[in-house]
């Protein structure tokens, strides 16, 4: 591979070379710097667009009228357990695959096309950081394997990876029907012990409604990887989107990145049932009274505007009785989510302690000389 992750189809020669020694130059995270990891020299990446991260139009790039220039050629390597897509650092020639840990032979990269990224969040947390954090959100796990606390020892477990993401932006009219429910009480004889009582009962009263709510949508975040557990990756939020910076490739070195999975059109499905939850709240409040029924929604979406963009995430990915467990740093915040394994053998011993300790106390209190 070259030393180019991303391999477009212009001119333009980036410096992604240490002038000192001629090593590969790393951004490194926090800074605004690719650094030499050999000789400490550092050269600065100056931003050549001041342009606004503009929106994209989605109808458009649906019915794949699509400007070159919004398009790029990339390489990557796939992998053939668990079938991401993703960069390697050059030079390399194997490696583990930062999404399920399964060996990776390059026998050669497959050129991809694909919407161009116009931004990116810049890793900002360092790898040392978040092992740091990672160490601590392993300590507070019980009943984990005490292999999983040897491997959080090797800080290199942890892969920096530009995870591809969709925003959608989009007007969104709704036409509904349903059932307005309002709560009134009568007046209730019962007996009790032989006396005769009242009470408030309370009943709803329901009445056919119809109508439309309207909303704006904007930038509805889909993760556009399948190779991560999606309600994981979704609690790395919140991420500082007004730090956004222009597409530069130069942001990547030292980096692998993932090519999106998910497509523009499945995006826009996914970002659809996030909506759903909003628009059927507004629903609820336009029918008002006590309770609602909804019977039907039908929406109508217009203006969608899309981005493509990276975040940065630090990876790491654990086999455990042929299970993979994937634990997820968000690279702007050390924020860290994961799934974890458990040990049964812990578990069962720590149930057989406290079942000692319960019998040993009634032994005690003489309850079985009874």
């Amino acid at each position: 591979m070259s030393d180019k992750i991303f391999n477009e189809e212009h001119d333009e020669t980036l410096e992604t070379k240490c002038h000192d020694c001629g090593a590969i130059l790393n951004f490194a995270p926090g800074t605004n710097n690719l650094k030499c990891q050999y000789c400490g020299a550092e050269n600065e990446i100056s931003s050549e667009s001041e342009e606004a991260i503009e929106e994209l139009d989605f109808d458009a790039f649906a019915k794949e009228a699509v400007k070159p220039e919004d398009t790029m050629q990339v390489a990557t390597v796939k992998c053939t357990a668990c079938g991401a897509s993703s960069t390697l650092k050059p030079n390399i020639s194997s490696d583990m695959c930062p999404f399920c840990s399964t060996p990776i032979i390059v026998t050669g990269g497959t050129m991809t096309s694909i919407i161009k990224p116009k931004s990116l969040l810049p890793f900002k947390v360092t790898q040392k950081e978040a092992y740091d954090g990672f160490k601590k959100w392993i300590k507070k796990l019980w009943f984990a394997p005490s292999a999983l606390k040897k491997y959080a020892t090797n800080p290199e477990k942890l892969k920096g990876m530009y995870i591809p993401f969709w925003t959608y932006d989009s007007d969104t009219y709704t036409k509904y029907s349903g059932a307005r429910g309002t709560h009134y009480y009568v007046t209730e004889t019962y007996t009790e012990n032989g006396q005769t009582k009242t009470r408030q009962v309370q009943k709803t009263r329901w009445t056919p409604v119809s109508g439309s709510v309207s909303h704006f949508f904007d930038d509805i975040l889909i993760v556009a990887s399948n190779s991560l557990p999606r309600k994981y990756v979704d609690r790395l939020e919140p991420w500082d989107f007004e730090n956004l910076a222009n597409f530069d490739e130069r942001y990547l070195s030292g980096f692998q990145t993932e090519t999106y999975q998910v497509d523009l059109k499945s995006g826009f499905d996914l970002a659809k049932k996030v909506m759903e939850s909003t628009i059927r709240n507004l629903v609820r409040r336009d029918i008002g009274g006590d309770e609602q029924r909804i019977y039907s929604m039908n929406t109508q979406y217009s203006n969608i505007t899309f981005k493509h963009l990276l975040l940065p995430i630090w990876l790491s990915a654990y086999r455990f009785k042929k299970k993979v467990y994937r634990f997820l740093v968000n690279g702007r915040t050390g924020e860290v989510q994961g799934e974890r394994p458990y040990s049964f053998w812990k578990i069962f011993f720590f149930i057989l302690g406290i079942l000692a300790v319960i019998a040993g106390t009634l032994y005690l209190l003489g309850v079985f000389d009874k």
